[in-house]
């Protein structure tokens, strides 16, 4: 198994590092892999040179990297100069590209509903990357957060596939669930 996945899987506790300002906390931090969501030209190499001699894991956004286009050039740059762990993209032709250069990728899917669902599945099957991940990840706990931070009526709707699906966005304190699955509209 490859080290970086064995190392997620001791500590699945990833730090999403936005800003320069939390570098620190997350460094400080028992985790294991920090993804860099936010850097730039300027600092990018710091900041990997930083997490790397901590001895964590570091991923960059490359989709939000600032002053470097999202483009195989930039990956080809991250490769030779920068030298992360790995990269994060939702860009197809920058995962394939990164694994021929040997680049460990990590590709973000935002799933919406199901045809997103599907053109995930679809994409990872013509062209894996080494891991996925998945957006939204916990709905019922992003529901009940929402629901404390609002008084208006929250509905929750795609990716549900069951009655038990419905009955824990409902639990959670949402007001209704939106689903294109006709079996479950019988409910």
């Amino acid at each position: 198994m490859n080290k970086l996945i064995e190392s997620i899987e001791e500590n699945p506790v990833i730090a999403a590092v936005k800003n320069t300002e939390d570098m620190d906390a997350a460094l400080g931090s028992p985790v294991s892999t920090i993804f860099l969501i936010h850097a730039d030209i300027f600092n990018i190499k710091e900041l990997v040179n930083k997490i790397s001699a901590s001895g964590k894991n570091v991923f960059i956004h490359i989709d939000f990297l600032e002053g470097i286009g999202k483009d195989l050039k930039a990956v080809e740059y991250l490769a030779n100069d920068i030298k992360p762990d790995g990269i994060i993209t939702t860009r197809i032709a920058n995962v394939k590209f990164a694994k021929e250069k040997g680049i460990f990728v990590v590709q973000r899917f935002f799933l919406i509903d199901s045809q997103s669902y599907n053109t995930m599945i679809t994409s990872i099957h013509s062209n894996p990357p080494d891991m996925i991940e998945i957006m939204p990840a916990v709905m019922p706990g992003i529901i009940k957060k929402a629901c404390g931070e609002t008084d208006l009526p929250i509905i929750a709707g795609g990716l549900i596939e069951s009655k038990k699906d419905i009955i824990e966005i409902l639990n959670a304190g949402a007001l209704g669930a939106s689903t294109g699955k006709k079996e479950l509209w019988m409910l």
